[in-house]
């Protein structure tokens, strides 16, 4: 015969025979729940929401930390990396970036987006010709990225391709019509060419998308100046407004490094030279701190 079975009324005095049983105390065993995999995902997809929003904010070393977490939670996930790099871009630490650029493109070689952010690395990190065949790696994937042909025009200008140069801002402004940038580089190259009127022209046209830009109102004020007397009021106003707005393009360093050539500098020097503008290049010499608001 089969052994007997409790009924549900006996049950009560089992457990209460079984309570009161003189039995060994045993410790409690916590419980621990292990998250399944697709829980794993959607917390490393929300922390890395939480990681751009951190980026939009300007709290990048934030952002990396949270980073750091999302490709411990998703390794596999390739815009976990290209999320990470972002944040230690913006950290400046770029060796951690590179490593993670790295990462993502073993995971999505066919990724435009990582030949293009690896690009841009190697040309901060002074490795125009590096840059170039990234670049150009990049475009083949994706050959309507303006951003790409921007980058690509500055890594040819400082490997002195001029000619090359022109041609990637202008095939990055027709792309993006706004992109001020790339019409301000355009003007940067055609001053050197010796093609004043065009690049007064470009600089003209940079202003009225963006009036403000310090860059654009210094090198059009340098260049009126450098084409005679009757616009040199204009020249001194420009100046002003420039210095006031960006103390650190009274500094030649900083000039050459935002790839003002030779011409356009000594044509600047000459410039901030004139006695009317003595108080505002003073002023501008002992705010200048020599790094761009963008580096900050």
């Amino acid at each position: 015969m089969g052994r007997r079975r409790l009924s549900f009324l006996a049950l009560p005095l089992v457990t209460t025979l079984l309570l009161g049983a003189s039995l060994p105390v045993r410790a409690m065993v916590p419980y621990v729940y292990l998250p399944q995999e697709k829980e794993l995902e959607g917390a490393g997809l929300g922390i890395a929401q939480a990681a751009t929003r951190l980026l939009r904010l300007g709290q990048a070393e934030d952002a990396a930390r949270l980073a750091e977490l999302t490709v411990r939670l998703l390794p596999d996930n390739p815009q976990s990396w290209v999320l990470l790099a972002e944040a230690h871009l913006r950290s400046n630490k770029t060796d951690k970036a590179l490593y993670a650029l790295s990462r993502a493109k073993q995971l999505d070689p066919n990724n435009p987006g990582i030949w293009f952010a690896e690009g841009s690395l190697a040309l901060r990190n002074g490795k125009p010709a590096d840059a170039l065949t990234l670049l150009r790696k990049g475009l083949q994937l994706d050959p309507k990225n303006a951003s790409a042909y921007f980058d690509l025009g500055n890594a040819q200008l400082l490997l002195g391709d001029p000619t090359a140069a022109l041609g990637s801002f202008e095939r990055a402004s027709g792309l993006r019509k706004d992109f001020w940038e790339a019409i301000n580089n355009q003007g940067l190259v055609l001053f050197e060419a010796g093609r004043t009127g065009d690049a007064v022209n470009r600089w003209r046209r940079v202003l009225k998308i963006k009036p403000d830009a310090a860059e654009t109102t210094l090198a059009l004020a340098t260049a009126l100046f450098a084409g005679g007397e009757g616009n040199r009021a204009e020249a001194v106003r420009l100046t002003e407004a420039a210095l006031a707005a960006d103390p650190n393009y009274v500094l030649d360093s900083f000039q050459k490094e935002q790839l003002w050539g030779p011409k356009l500098r000594e044509a600047s020097r000459k410039l901030l030279a004139l006695p009317e503008l003595k108080p505002a290049v003073e002023r501008a010499t002992a705010n200048a701190s020599g790094t761009s608001d963008s580096e900050e």
